[in-house]
């Protein structure tokens, strides 16, 4: 789209590292044919301690000026989102929504959630098989360091019994006690159920292979024949070949991010509009709406300290869900 309305294109690679560093090149139409059924970046990412200073900004701006770069696109989460914010001053700003946590607000969904969330489906039904021929309870960990919506929405998808999220807040006790109940209410009397799936983000304060050794204590009174197996899903879930939904999400926003920049807007995130997006769409696109970056950053900020309608609402349905999946 930037070619087609006359625009030169550079790429920076390695983010912002690569940004201190000049390394800046022209990005030809063809070596980006194929970018949108692969995963990762062809540019390449890497998070960088001297950007943030007032040295590293300062040299990301002569940088920026001596390529002549008139508008800068960043596609990533809040931190480069935030790092963009920076660099308004120098250049026309937009941003992509690019965070598998699902953790950036402006857009009911950011580019790789969809994907992410349909590798852990895929696995967690795999480990179903093992775990239904054997009679185990299977603790899958999930990335979401901050947000537990791909363990949240993973665990329906999957036909989890008991999701566990760093919404809830709850201790080790109160999470033992919760897989407890669920394990004994599965496996009770002449119950023919097989298997317990549990779906945990990172980000709870528990580690995983800890969990199951409280776990089995507390259940080995009551099920002594039942065994408990871990399954930490990490970086596979960031990999693979992205889904149809990523592919057009990602190329429905950056037709319209670039479609805005050409026109002199700037400072915004192009975000998906869907359940809890109130800005009016695009004229380019009916679900793509633009967001000050100013008020992405802030209602992030929101959405991780737990004060959002979206995180009381995320939090809400965690609660209603403990009641539903063990049944």
């Amino acid at each position: 789209m930037a070619v087609t309305l006359g625009l030169e294109v550079l790429g920076v690679e390695e983010g912002y590292v690569g940004l201190l560093e000049g390394r800046v090149r022209e990005l030809p139409v063809h070596e980006v044919d194929d970018a949108a059924r692969r995963g990762g970046t062809v540019l390449g990412s890497a998070r960088s301690k001297v950007f943030p200073t007032e040295a590293g900004q300062r040299k990301a701006r002569e940088t920026l000026a001596a390529h002549r770069v008139k508008a800068l696109l960043v596609i990533g989460g809040n931190g480069s989102l935030a790092g963009a914010r920076t660099l308004m001053d120098a250049v026309a700003v937009a941003g992509l929504p690019a965070s598998i946590d699902n953790d950036v607000a402006g857009t009911s969904m950011s580019i790789g959630v969809d994907t992410a969330l349909n590798t852990i489906t895929e696995a967690c039904d795999r480990i179903h098989d093992t775990a239904s021929a054997h009679r185990r309870t299977f603790l899958i960990e999930v990335m979401g360091r901050e947000c537990g919506y791909l363990a949240m929405t993973a665990a329906v998808a999957s036909g989890a019994e008991a999701v566990l999220v760093p919404e809830t807040g709850r201790d080790a006790d109160a999470i033992v006690e919760t897989v407890a109940g669920v394990m004994e209410a599965a496996y009770k009397g002449h119950s023919r159920k097989r298997r317990v799936m549990v779906i945990k983000a990172e980000g709870v304060r528990v580690d995983a292979t800890a969990l199951k050794a409280l776990i089995d204590k507390r259940v080995a009174p009551t099920l002594p024949d039942v065994d408990t197996r871990v399954t930490v899903l990490g970086h596979v879930v960031r990999g693979g070949a992205p889904t149809a939904f990523d592919r057009l999400l990602g190329t429905r926003l950056a037709n319209c991010a670039v479609r805005a920049l050409a026109e002199g807007q700037q400072g915004f995130m192009a975000g998906w509009c869907g359940p809890g997006i109130v800005r009016p769409p695009t004229p380019h696109d009916p679900y793509v709406v633009l967001t000050p970056l100013d008020e992405v950053l802030a209602e992030t900020a929101r959405l991780m300290r737990g004060e959002s309608d979206l995180a009381r609402w995320r939090k809400r349905i965690v609660d209603e869900m403990d009641a539903i999946l063990g049944r």
